[in-house]
């Protein structure tokens, strides 16, 4: 071999181990900053309840005192999957930090072996001692009105409804001796919402008859001894049973109006999934009388939102109804990967009527800090964002997106984007379908039912679509167009910092 021809090879050779080199440092900057950028997803959410540890389910007793938001929860004091259904307890005084304090109902054993659990319900103030459980000139009572479910070698053995009470606050509590207050002697009978109707100074209960796809309603004077007035049932989705039922006055918008608004636990559009629905009427003190309303008025159409029950005894200034939901579905709650805990809650939301095509139906605003990190863009076809906070957020943030779609074919907004996954928001305006799709959202495996997309239809308005995002760690709440339409759904990026892009088609 030549000199020259050697000298060629060992400069050729010293060429491919600078590029080399050169190519190994980019690489492990490269890594390095994957690391830094993959830091552990949080899941558990900053602006919306979780407990601190162990499983919850439905809201129960949602109610407002001295100062107070109070909720009750299903709770499990002993694991972070379903079961020794107890009500936890927690309070707040805007509505968005919660503060845990002890069980205030706990499962307690029976003399026969069985046992009696606390399944959901309400609280009322009773304030003028109807229920003669408070001593003289109190005005500050509090009554739980709850299921007994009668739990006998892990099997449903009765359903009822009972009564407890409380002088502090909710602190403690002591269970009413007489009771059950309301048995009918079947199995399946729950969920009990209680409110007073001043025109006749009575309690109206509404309560469910899950596997008939009832309610009924029941009047009286001293929260202990009840007559049944009415009943309504087997309208709109009947795919499944119901639950928790609700009646409260929502204010229609523009007017001094109120309508009734029945709200309803129980199927989805999606075959393995339960969802929310209602029904606008009329109630007279005792049975209820919906709109003519074709099909099913969802209440929200995401995968994550059931078992909604609204705030009674709210201050004079609240204008409108705030109802709160359970963030999860039956179909993989036992599952979800969260870690010490399982289950969170919606945000709050007010509640206000509007009428579109002679139906009345729900509008939905949420209840939020000011200090969650905001987006607030108008974007026309093309345009893309280009905000900091767009590409550095810690997965919590709400964006309030104004799409002027012209003559887009559409769009896709990309949220909490982290190499190959995201959870995608899409809208096509020739199918007026807004599409929210969590298949490659991270860790999906956990649960067969998980994956996927939910759907919903969407009209633009004067050529606009209005996208009001909220994300916290791993819920997503999607307010369409001013609230008319809503979605939640659970996400678990893999990364504790991820990224969101809109793409216009």
């Amino acid at each position: 071999m030549s000199k020259t021809r050697d000298t060629d090879n060992q400069s050729f050779n010293k060429f491919i181990y600078m590029k080399t080199r050169a190519l190994a440092i980019i690489l492990s900057g490269l890594l390095f900053q994957s690391c830094q950028d993959s830091k552990p997803a949080d899941y558990r959410p900053e602006f919306h309840f979780s407990p601190e540890k162990n499983w919850v389910n439905d809201p129960n007793g949602l109610i407002y005192l001295d100062g107070e938001y109070h909720i009750f929860t299903q709770y499990n004091p002993y694991g972070d999957k379903w079961g020794h259904m107890s009500w936890g307890h927690a309070v707040s005084t805007d509505l968005v930090s919660w503060t845990d304090l002890p069980v205030a109902l706990t499962e307690f054993p029976n003399p026969d072996g069985s046992s009696s659990m606390f399944f959901s319900g309400c609280a009322v103030v009773d304030s003028l001692n109807t229920s003669g459980f408070f001593r003289e000139g109190y005005k500050g009572g509090l009554v739980a009105i709850y299921t007994i479910h009668i739990d006998r070698d892990g099997k449903g053995a009765g359903q009822s409804q009972g009564l407890a009470y409380s002088e502090d606050k909710g602190r403690t509590w002591k269970v009413y001796e007489g009771n059950p207050v309301l048995d009918i002697g079947i199995a399946d009978f729950r969920d009990p919402s209680v409110i007073w109707y001043p025109e006749r100074n009575v309690w109206i209960m509404t309560v469910a008859l899950p596997k008939e796809y009832k309610v009924q309603f029941y009047e009286s004077a001293n929260l202990k001894d009840w007559a049944l007035t009415g009943e309504f049932g087997n309208k709109g989705d009947v795919s499944k049973i119901w639950e928790c039922p609700s009646l409260s006055q929502v204010k229609t918008e523009g007017t001094d109006e109120t309508r009734w608004v029945l709200i309803i636990s129980s199927g989805h559009k999606y075959e393995r999934y339960v969802g929310m629905q209602y029904f606008v009427g009329d109630f007279d003190g005792r049975t209820f009388v919906s709109q003519d309303q074709e099909g099913v008025l969802h209440l929200d159409e995401g995968k994550d939102f059931y078992a909604a029950i609204p705030f009674y005894n709210l201050p004079p200034d609240s204008k409108s109804p705030i109802i709160m939901g359970w963030a999860n579905n039956w179909a993989y709650a036992n599952d979800i990967p969260t870690e010490g805990y399982r289950g969170q809650y919606s945000l709050a939301r007010a509640l206000t009527l509007y009428q579109e095509d002679g139906i009345f139906k729900i509008r939905q605003t949420p209840v939020l800090p000011e200090s969650i990190p905001t987006e607030k863009v108008t974007l026309k076809d093309g345009e893309e964002l280009t905000s900091s906070l767009s590409r550095q957020n810690d997965n919590v943030y709400r964006i309030q997106l104004t799409a002027e779609l012209g003559s887009s074919k559409g769009f896709e907004l990309e949220l909490l984007k982290h190499g190959p996954h995201k959870t995608v928001i899409s809208y096509d305006p020739a199918e007026q379908k807004l599409t929210f799709d969590r298949s490659n959202s991270g860790k999906t495996g956990f649960h067969e039912n998980f994956p996927g997309g939910a759907h919903m239809t969407l009209a633009p308005e004067n050529g606009i679509v209005k996208l009001d995002v909220i994300v916290d760690k791993s819920v997503i709440e999607l307010y369409a167009n001013d609230g008319k339409a809503v979605m939640t759904q659970l996400a678990f990026p893999l990364s504790g910092t991820t990224a969101y892009k809109i793409n216009w088609r």
